[in-house]
């Protein structure tokens, strides 16, 4: 179980650092994005991204 998580935390970790290494402008314009989008259209964004991201562990491990 914990491998998994480390497993599951180094990925993210290597995903962002890709992002801040490779397109630091355009993570600008996103945070800018952001900044504009509404705290309603934000969070179910964030719920969307929590429930796809629950689906592809649940069929990793199936």
């Amino acid at each position: 179980m914990l491998d998994t998580i480390l497993l599951g935390l180094g990925l993210v970790l290597i995903i962002e650092g890709l992002v801040f290494a490779l397109a630091p402008s355009r993570l600008d314009e996103l945070v800018q994005m952001m900044a504009e989008m509404g705290r309603d259209r934000r969070r179910v964004l964030g719920l969307g991204a929590l429930a796809l991201g629950l689906i592809l562990v649940w069929l990793s491990k199936g």
